[in-house]
Protein backbone atom coordinates (compact mmCIF):
# COMPACT_ATOMS: atom_id res chain seq x y z
CA UNK A 1 0.00 0.00 0.00
CA UNK A 2 1.48 3.35 -1.02
CA UNK A 3 1.39 6.28 1.35
CA UNK A 4 0.07 9.53 -0.10
CA UNK A 5 1.69 12.77 0.97
CA UNK A 6 -0.63 15.19 2.80
CA UNK A 7 0.15 18.89 3.23
CA UNK A 8 -1.78 20.77 5.91
CA UNK A 9 -2.85 24.37 5.41
CA UNK A 10 -0.97 26.83 7.58
CA UNK A 11 -4.27 27.79 9.22
CA UNK A 12 -7.18 25.39 9.58
CA UNK A 13 -9.85 24.14 11.97
CA UNK A 14 -11.45 25.71 15.02
CA UNK A 15 -11.19 29.46 15.39
CA UNK A 16 -10.97 30.98 18.87
CA UNK A 17 -14.67 31.88 18.88
CA UNK A 18 -15.86 28.35 18.07
CA UNK A 19 -13.41 26.77 20.51
CA UNK A 20 -14.70 29.11 23.23
CA UNK A 21 -18.28 28.10 22.41
CA UNK A 22 -17.49 24.40 22.66
CA UNK A 23 -15.55 24.88 25.90
CA UNK A 24 -18.43 26.81 27.48
CA UNK A 25 -20.91 24.14 26.40
CA UNK A 26 -18.72 21.36 27.83
CA UNK A 27 -18.37 23.35 31.04
CA UNK A 28 -22.14 23.77 31.30
CA UNK A 29 -22.69 20.03 30.82
CA UNK A 30 -20.34 19.29 33.72
CA UNK A 31 -21.59 22.02 36.05
CA UNK A 32 -25.37 21.90 35.74
CA UNK A 33 -27.83 19.07 36.39
CA UNK A 34 -30.48 20.78 34.28
CA UNK A 35 -31.92 20.42 30.79
CA UNK A 36 -29.32 21.55 28.26
CA UNK A 37 -30.13 23.56 25.14
CA UNK A 38 -28.26 25.45 22.47
CA UNK A 39 -29.78 28.40 20.64
CA UNK A 40 -29.59 27.00 17.12
CA UNK A 41 -27.03 24.32 16.14
CA UNK A 42 -24.08 25.01 18.41
CA UNK A 43 -21.58 24.39 15.63
CA UNK A 44 -22.00 23.68 11.92
CA UNK A 45 -20.53 20.20 12.02
CA UNK A 46 -22.52 16.97 12.15
CA UNK A 47 -19.89 15.09 14.19
CA UNK A 48 -19.68 17.86 16.78
CA UNK A 49 -23.46 18.10 17.00
CA UNK A 50 -23.72 14.36 17.68
CA UNK A 51 -21.18 14.76 20.48
CA UNK A 52 -23.25 17.63 21.93
CA UNK A 53 -26.41 15.53 21.71
CA UNK A 54 -24.65 12.72 23.58
CA UNK A 55 -23.97 15.21 26.37
CA UNK A 56 -27.68 15.99 26.56
CA UNK A 57 -27.96 19.12 24.41
CA UNK A 58 -31.11 19.79 22.41
CA UNK A 59 -31.34 22.50 19.74
CA UNK A 60 -33.79 25.38 20.10
CA UNK A 61 -35.36 27.16 17.15
CA UNK A 62 -35.79 30.88 17.87
CA UNK A 63 -38.99 30.91 15.80
CA UNK A 64 -40.56 28.09 17.83
CA UNK A 65 -39.39 28.49 21.42
CA UNK A 66 -41.18 26.38 24.05
CA UNK A 67 -43.45 28.44 26.30
CA UNK A 68 -41.39 27.45 29.34
CA UNK A 69 -37.71 26.66 29.73
CA UNK A 70 -37.53 26.58 33.52
CA UNK A 71 -34.84 24.35 35.08
CA UNK A 72 -32.72 24.61 31.96
CA UNK A 73 -29.50 26.13 30.61
CA UNK A 74 -29.25 27.58 27.12
CA UNK A 75 -25.91 28.19 25.44
CA UNK A 76 -25.86 31.01 22.89
CA UNK A 77 -23.63 29.92 20.02
CA UNK A 78 -20.85 32.02 18.49
CA UNK A 79 -23.29 33.45 15.92
CA UNK A 80 -25.10 35.36 18.66
CA UNK A 81 -28.77 36.30 18.91
CA UNK A 82 -30.84 39.45 18.74
CA UNK A 83 -32.10 41.36 21.80
CA UNK A 84 -35.69 40.20 21.31
CA UNK A 85 -34.66 36.53 21.31
CA UNK A 86 -32.62 37.09 24.47
CA UNK A 87 -35.64 38.66 26.21
CA UNK A 88 -37.83 35.74 25.17
CA UNK A 89 -35.36 33.19 26.50
CA UNK A 90 -35.18 34.98 29.85
CA UNK A 91 -38.97 35.29 30.00
CA UNK A 92 -39.27 31.55 29.59
CA UNK A 93 -36.98 30.97 32.57
CA UNK A 94 -33.75 29.55 31.16
CA UNK A 95 -30.26 30.38 32.42
CA UNK A 96 -28.24 31.87 29.56
CA UNK A 97 -24.58 31.11 28.92
CA UNK A 98 -23.49 33.57 26.26
CA UNK A 99 -20.84 32.21 23.90
CA UNK A 100 -21.33 34.92 21.26
CA UNK A 101 -18.06 35.46 19.42
CA UNK A 102 -16.56 38.81 20.50
CA UNK A 103 -16.18 39.79 16.84
CA UNK A 104 -19.86 39.09 16.20
CA UNK A 105 -20.81 41.04 19.32
CA UNK A 106 -18.79 43.97 17.99
CA UNK A 107 -20.80 43.83 14.74
CA UNK A 108 -24.06 43.75 16.71
CA UNK A 109 -23.14 46.84 18.69
CA UNK A 110 -21.96 48.66 15.57
CA UNK A 111 -25.28 47.85 13.87
CA UNK A 112 -27.18 49.27 16.85
CA UNK A 113 -25.03 52.41 16.88
CA UNK A 114 -25.57 53.02 13.15
CA UNK A 115 -29.31 52.43 13.46
CA UNK A 116 -29.57 54.94 16.30
CA UNK A 117 -27.65 57.49 14.21
CA UNK A 118 -30.14 57.18 11.35
CA UNK A 119 -28.07 55.12 8.91
CA UNK A 120 -29.51 52.58 6.53
CA UNK A 121 -27.32 49.56 7.09
CA UNK A 122 -26.36 47.04 4.42
CA UNK A 123 -25.34 43.66 5.83
CA UNK A 124 -23.20 41.68 3.40
CA UNK A 125 -23.84 38.00 4.01
CA UNK A 126 -26.28 35.10 3.85
CA UNK A 127 -29.76 36.24 4.86
CA UNK A 128 -30.63 32.98 6.64
CA UNK A 129 -27.33 32.66 8.48
CA UNK A 130 -27.65 32.84 12.27
CA UNK A 131 -25.09 35.61 12.61
CA UNK A 132 -26.82 37.80 10.01
CA UNK A 133 -30.26 37.18 11.49
CA UNK A 134 -29.00 38.25 14.89
CA UNK A 135 -27.33 41.43 13.62
CA UNK A 136 -30.49 42.43 11.75
CA UNK A 137 -32.36 42.56 15.04
CA UNK A 138 -30.08 45.38 16.18
CA UNK A 139 -30.82 47.47 13.07
CA UNK A 140 -34.42 46.97 12.05
CA UNK A 141 -34.12 48.88 8.78
CA UNK A 142 -31.08 46.93 7.59
CA UNK A 143 -30.83 45.41 4.11
CA UNK A 144 -29.17 42.02 3.66
CA UNK A 145 -27.25 41.66 0.40
CA UNK A 146 -25.79 38.28 -0.50
CA UNK A 147 -23.76 39.17 -3.57
CA UNK A 148 -22.70 41.98 -5.88
CA UNK A 149 -25.88 41.85 -7.98
CA UNK A 150 -28.12 41.88 -4.94
CA UNK A 151 -26.19 44.81 -3.51
CA UNK A 152 -26.56 46.79 -6.73
CA UNK A 153 -30.33 46.17 -6.84
CA UNK A 154 -30.85 47.03 -3.16
CA UNK A 155 -28.81 50.22 -3.43
CA UNK A 156 -30.65 51.25 -6.60
CA UNK A 157 -34.02 50.75 -4.90
CA UNK A 158 -32.95 52.74 -1.84
CA UNK A 159 -31.57 55.51 -4.05
CA UNK A 160 -34.91 55.79 -5.87
CA UNK A 161 -36.62 56.35 -2.51
CA UNK A 162 -34.02 58.46 -0.71
CA UNK A 163 -31.08 59.86 -2.67
CA UNK A 164 -29.56 61.44 0.45
CA UNK A 165 -29.77 58.39 2.71
CA UNK A 166 -26.87 57.91 5.10
CA UNK A 167 -25.56 54.42 4.38
CA UNK A 168 -23.12 52.00 5.96
CA UNK A 169 -22.11 48.38 5.40
CA UNK A 170 -20.79 45.62 7.62
CA UNK A 171 -20.01 42.07 6.54
CA UNK A 172 -20.76 38.66 7.93
CA UNK A 173 -17.57 37.65 9.71
CA UNK A 174 -17.08 34.64 7.41
CA UNK A 175 -17.55 36.42 4.08
CA UNK A 176 -14.53 36.48 1.75
CA UNK A 177 -12.66 39.73 1.28
CA UNK A 178 -13.26 39.62 -2.49
CA UNK A 179 -17.02 39.20 -2.00
CA UNK A 180 -17.11 42.06 0.48
CA UNK A 181 -15.18 44.45 -1.77
CA UNK A 182 -17.44 43.65 -4.72
CA UNK A 183 -20.57 44.29 -2.65
CA UNK A 184 -19.20 47.58 -1.31
CA UNK A 185 -18.28 48.73 -4.83
CA UNK A 186 -21.80 47.99 -6.06
CA UNK A 187 -23.39 50.07 -3.29
CA UNK A 188 -20.94 52.94 -3.83
CA UNK A 189 -22.25 53.39 -7.38
CA UNK A 190 -25.29 54.98 -5.77
CA UNK A 191 -23.91 56.06 -2.38
CA UNK A 192 -20.25 57.08 -2.79
CA UNK A 193 -20.07 58.19 0.85
CA UNK A 194 -20.90 54.68 2.06
CA UNK A 195 -19.31 54.02 5.47
CA UNK A 196 -17.50 50.67 5.25
CA UNK A 197 -16.62 48.71 8.39
CA UNK A 198 -14.05 45.93 8.46
CA UNK A 199 -15.86 43.10 10.24
CA UNK A 200 -14.40 40.03 8.51
CA UNK A 201 -12.90 37.65 11.06
CA UNK A 202 -9.11 37.45 10.93
CA UNK A 203 -9.23 33.68 11.43
CA UNK A 204 -11.55 33.34 8.45
CA UNK A 205 -9.26 35.47 6.29
CA UNK A 206 -6.20 33.47 7.39
CA UNK A 207 -7.83 30.19 6.37
CA UNK A 208 -8.92 31.60 3.01
CA UNK A 209 -5.45 33.03 2.31
CA UNK A 210 -3.82 29.71 3.27
CA UNK A 211 -5.71 28.05 0.42
CA UNK A 212 -3.57 29.96 -2.10
CA UNK A 213 -0.36 28.55 -0.68
CA UNK A 214 -1.86 25.09 -0.44
CA UNK A 215 -2.93 25.14 -4.09
CA UNK A 216 0.63 25.97 -5.15
CA UNK A 217 2.05 22.93 -3.31
CA UNK A 218 -0.53 20.24 -4.03
CA UNK A 219 -2.42 18.39 -6.76
CA UNK A 220 -5.86 18.42 -5.11
CA UNK A 221 -7.51 19.63 -1.90
CA UNK A 222 -9.69 18.14 0.81
CA UNK A 223 -11.68 20.59 2.94
CA UNK A 224 -12.50 18.81 6.18
CA UNK A 225 -15.86 19.95 7.45
CA UNK A 226 -19.56 20.16 6.87
CA UNK A 227 -21.23 21.72 3.84
CA UNK A 228 -23.66 23.41 6.26
CA UNK A 229 -20.77 25.62 7.36
CA UNK A 230 -20.58 28.94 5.53
CA UNK A 231 -16.83 29.37 5.96
CA UNK A 232 -16.18 25.77 4.86
CA UNK A 233 -18.07 26.38 1.62
CA UNK A 234 -16.00 29.51 1.05
CA UNK A 235 -12.78 27.52 1.39
CA UNK A 236 -14.06 25.26 -1.37
CA UNK A 237 -14.85 28.32 -3.49
CA UNK A 238 -11.34 29.67 -2.86
CA UNK A 239 -9.84 26.42 -4.21
CA UNK A 240 -12.07 26.68 -7.27
CA UNK A 241 -10.58 30.10 -8.04
CA UNK A 242 -7.25 28.32 -8.61
CA UNK A 243 -8.93 25.61 -10.73
CA UNK A 244 -7.79 23.07 -8.17
CA UNK A 245 -9.80 19.83 -7.71
CA UNK A 246 -11.30 20.03 -4.23
CA UNK A 247 -13.94 18.36 -2.10
CA UNK A 248 -15.65 19.02 1.22
CA UNK A 249 -15.30 15.84 3.26
CA UNK A 250 -17.37 15.36 6.40
CA UNK A 251 -15.67 12.22 7.72
CA UNK A 252 -12.86 9.76 6.99
CA UNK A 253 -15.15 7.30 5.18
CA UNK A 254 -16.44 9.96 2.78
CA UNK A 255 -13.23 10.53 0.79
CA UNK A 256 -13.96 10.63 -2.97
CA UNK A 257 -12.53 7.62 -4.87
CA UNK A 258 -10.82 9.84 -7.46
CA UNK A 259 -8.59 11.28 -4.73
CA UNK A 260 -6.35 8.24 -5.12
CA UNK A 261 -5.19 9.43 -8.54
CA UNK A 262 -3.37 12.45 -7.08
CA UNK A 263 0.08 12.40 -5.52
CA UNK A 264 0.05 15.32 -3.07
CA UNK A 265 -3.15 16.28 -1.27
CA UNK A 266 -3.72 19.56 0.50
CA UNK A 267 -5.78 19.50 3.69
CA UNK A 268 -7.74 22.46 5.00
CA UNK A 269 -10.69 22.69 7.37
CA UNK A 270 -13.45 25.12 8.25
CA UNK A 271 -13.49 26.98 11.56
CA UNK A 272 -16.19 24.61 12.86
CA UNK A 273 -14.26 21.38 12.19
CA UNK A 274 -13.01 19.60 15.35
CA UNK A 275 -9.31 18.73 15.60
CA UNK A 276 -10.06 15.03 16.07
CA UNK A 277 -11.99 14.92 12.79
CA UNK A 278 -9.18 16.67 10.90
CA UNK A 279 -6.74 14.06 12.23
CA UNK A 280 -8.97 11.16 11.21
CA UNK A 281 -9.37 12.51 7.68
CA UNK A 282 -5.63 13.17 7.38
CA UNK A 283 -4.79 9.59 8.34
CA UNK A 284 -7.37 8.22 5.90
CA UNK A 285 -5.92 10.30 3.03
CA UNK A 286 -2.34 9.23 3.75
CA UNK A 287 -3.33 5.56 3.46
CA UNK A 288 -5.16 5.79 0.13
Amino acid sequence: MSIMRVVRARALGFCAGVRRTVDLALGAAKKYRLKLFSMGPLIHNERALRDMADLGFSVLDEDELPETLVHSVTVIRAHGIGPQTRRELLRRGTKIIDATCPKVRKSQLKALELFEKGFTLFIAGEKNHGEVRGIRMFARNSLVVEDEGGAFDAAKTLFSKNKTAKTAVIGQTTISNAEYLAICSAIKQFFPDLAVYDTICGATMARQKAIAGLCAETDALVIAGDSASSNTRRLLAAAAEYAKPAWIVSNASALPPELGSFGVIGLSAGTSTPDVLIGEIERAISML
